[in-house]
């Protein structure tokens, strides 16, 4: 008897979380309870919460903080009401939404809080970017986030910081998406987006007050497998702005200073605050290369920084192959040969050449380290490919030789002086 695979992925789970929770946090006498509601939508006439979890199967439901306030020494918590990912607005349920779904809008929401005073455009997969980029309008920013990673952009979640206008629906339409994101959706929109029959497009209102959640904080639950937790704040870059950054520096062992000797120009400082608010939303170990805005290489989960400065780099070299396959003969890099034969093969040798001629468009990029540099090999790959400035916590032990890396070459280094990682 033949099994439907496809079956597991259309299946709704009828989840047996209950409608309310609440999370107590108790000292002595002292208690502090945060409340929370289970969120539901109607879609066809039926109240449904989440599809299922990460993977089909699994039970899963959203919670939204509804009441409590919650202080831990000196920090407290956002208060309840302020609704971002985890109540929004259905407006088209497509295939309506699973855990990932939300995950995924909810980290491109982390990442736009930071970049709010322009257009901009985030497209998460599997809870990492794939491209992020801003720009004077949001077709633009749009269009710029795609081209970053086109091929890794399909069926991701699209979010954008300003009303959807049809220009950029068109673009968007181009693609498939599994989520599209914005504070509004301007006339003509739905009506097109309509046509995607899977899209699931969510209103957030509160988007329009996004920098109001920069500094805020919220408890970050991790689940043990043995049914502990591990509780902890939620990360704030503290660098988001130019002068926030400290050129880099560091005292040697015989009291000396070693300092680096250039400074980023206006531009270098732009693309690296851009890129080090990017990486709040990136997976460590983890290393990106911008420029003018726009992400050009993401490197993420990795074990090493030199690993996962050279996984950056090759796909920023894979992303423009298939971009300049995609843009001459409408046709993915990687079909070129199945789909045009000896002629193929002629073009693969040729987007090869330009590839490497402009090597993977790195030349003039920012790179931005979620940490140090324990040695000079991870900054020495960028470096390579033309990389001109360079942002990253500091404090290894060897940093006077990242230093000297960097001022043999002419790059300007400066430091945030705090890790970003995120597990």
């Amino acid at each position: 008897m033949a099994i439907d695979l496809k079956a597991a992925y259309k299946t709704i789970m009828d989840d047996h979380f209950t409608p309310q929770m609440e999370i107590s946090f108790i000292d002595g006498d002292k208690r502090q309870t945060l409340c929370f509601e289970k969120v539901a939508w109607v879609i066809d006439g039926e109240q449904k919460g989440l599809r299922y979890g990460e993977n089909p199967g699994q039970e899963s439901a959203l919670y939204k903080l509804v009441n409590g306030n919650l202080a831990l020494g000196e920090v407290t918590a956002l208060a309840p009401g302020r609704y971002l990912a985890s109540d929004p607005e259905l407006l088209q349920s497509g295939k309506h939404p699973g855990k990932t779904n939300l995950t995924d809008a909810d980290n491109a929401l982390n990442i736009l809080r930071y970049l709010d005073d322009t257009p901009c455009a985030v497209i998460v997969k599997h809870n990492n970017p794939c491209g992020v980029a801003k720009a004077s309008n949001l077709t633009e920013a749009y269009f710029r986030a795609n081209k970053a990673d086109r091929l890794a952009a399909f069926g991701g979640c699209i979010a954008l910081n300003r009303e959807v206008d049809l220009e950029t629906a068109k673009l968007v339409a181009e693609n498939y998406a599994e989520v599209v994101v914005a504070p509004e959706f301007g006339p003509g929109v739905m009506e097109l987006f309509a046509t995607k029959k899977n899209l699931r497009v969510m209103r957030i209102n509160n988007m329009a007050r996004l920098t109001e959640f920069v500094a805020q904080r919220v408890v970050d639950f991790k689940s043990l497998i043995d049914g502990g937790i591990v509780a902890q704040w939620s990360f704030v870059p503290e660098a988001r702005k130019a002068g926030q950054l400290m050129p880099a520096e560091c005292t040697m062992k015989d009291g000396t200073v070693k300092r680096i000797k250039r400074l980023p120009t206006p531009q270098e400082y732009e693309d690296l605050i851009f890129g080090w608010l990017v990486e709040a939303g990136v997976t460590s170990n983890s290393v990106l290369y911008v420029k003018d805005g726009a992400t050009v290489g993401i490197g993420t989960g990795e074990q090493d920084r030199v690993g996962v400065a050279e996984i950056a780099r090759d796909k920023a070299y894979r992303k423009l192959a298939d971009w300049i396959s995609w843009e001459k003969y409408a046709t993915p890099y990687n079909e070129l040969v199945l789909k045009f034969g000896d002629q193929g093969k002629t073009r693969v040798a040729e987007i090869d050449e330009e590839v490497k001629a402009r090597k993977g468009g790195l030349t003039g990029c920012s790179m931005v380290s979620d940490a140090f540099f324990p040695f000079r090999d991870g900054a020495e790959v960028g470096i390579r490919e033309g990389i001109t400035a360079i942002v990253q916590p500091g404090g290894a032990i060897r940093d006077w030789d990242v230093i000297d890396c960097c001022n043999d070459a002419n790059v300007a280094m400066v430091f945030t002086g705090q890790r970003s990682f995120r597990h």
